[in-house]
């Protein structure tokens, strides 16, 4: 893989939008999917990359952001992951909402430097990390953000072990998701419900029915961990 410059890359193939459920908060987004990511292949000297989530504003995470950005009680004072954080807009959302601490990981060093970019220019603190979570464990939160990760069946168990462990470590996790294919409903309770504006190339409508939701515990865990306590008390 070829070395480039990816906040030139950036700059030079993607505009400064708002998303449209987050008016407040602007990014730097791709207008078209299919150059930038040919422009991607390019730069980097591969075929088959991976898409450039981080040029868009998903809908999972539009909801989720602008959930936060209406509950700033959950995130006020507290450190927050956001996990895949893409563009970082669910990241900035926090920052915004008044996070002590706000910390976005992402497996793609383009979408590390779009997260830096966006940051700055909505004036807040955000700790971008490239890291594979999958590799070593998370860091400690109080809050764990997760927009649109369910869309592949390996990557949507592998989250949904991660989202296990942090809540049974008593992390709140919420979830941007418009029920993709590999989301686990059942797992999950509904706290807010929007209707998303996106764009045909990306999604099969144009308004996109959207949910957040609070990762729950399933009951049998919970009683080993009352066990667990009680024992060791």
């Amino acid at each position: 893989m070829k070395e480039i410059d990816a906040v030139s890359f950036i700059r030079a193939n993607t505009e400064a939008q708002s998303p449209p459920l987050t008016p407040e908060i602007s990014l730097y987004l791709a207008t078209e999917s299919l150059p930038i990511w040919r422009q991607t292949e390019e730069e980097l000297g591969e075929i088959n990359v991976p898409p450039p989530y981080w040029a868009f504003a998903w809908a999972g995470g539009q909801a989720l952001a602008r959930y936060v950005l209406d509950n700033p009680e959950l995130v006020a004072g507290k450190t927050v992951i956001d996990l895949g954080s893409g563009s970082g807009l669910v990241a900035i959302a926090a920052a915004r909402a008044g996070a002590r601490r706000v910390l976005a990981f992402d497996i793609d060093r383009l979408a590390i430097a779009a997260i830096g970019l966006n940051a700055a220019m909505n004036g807040v603190d955000v700790i971008a990390a490239e890291r594979d979570v999958f590799e070593s464990s998370l860091p400690d939160s109080d809050v764990l953000l997760v927009g649109d990760l369910f869309y592949e069946r390996e990557l949507a168990d592998r989250i949904l072990e991660l989202l296990e462990i942090a809540s049974q470590q008593g992390t709140d996790v919420l979830v941007g998701d418009p029920r993709r294919s590999y989301f686990p409903v059942k797992r999950f309770t509904q706290v807010a419900l929007y209707e998303v504006p996106v764009t045909r190339e990306l999604e099969d409508m144009e308004i996109k029915r959207t949910a957040v939701w609070r990762f729950s515990v399933p009951p049998a865990s919970l009683s080993f961990l009352s066990a667990g306590t009680v024992e060791a008390a």
